[in-house]
């Protein structure tokens, strides 16, 4: 068993993440997405999926892009 690095429960179906060479163990998605997910830089909510990029700057969608000032940006193509 391995402990969680976020709640540091020891659970038998912990997995580990690799990021940028580092290793990460996590007991749940969750956990993983409190520590490795980025947050989007209008709103703060935890970028899950795809979200949008400008800049270097992370967003959860086009919206908080554009209230951020950022034109041009499409959820969707």
């Amino acid at each position: 068993m391995s402990k969680c690095d976020v709640c540091g429960n020891d659970y038998d179906k912990s997995f580990t993440v690799t990021l940028h060479g580092q290793e990460h163990t996590f007991d749940s998605f969750e956990c993983a997405i409190h520590a490795l997910a980025p947050t989007c830089n209008h709103c703060g909510c935890r970028v899950i999926g795809h979200g949008v990029e400008h800049d270097n700057m992370i967003y959860c969608c086009a919206t908080c892009a554009e209230h951020a000032g950022v034109v041009g940006l499409k959820d969707h193509v």
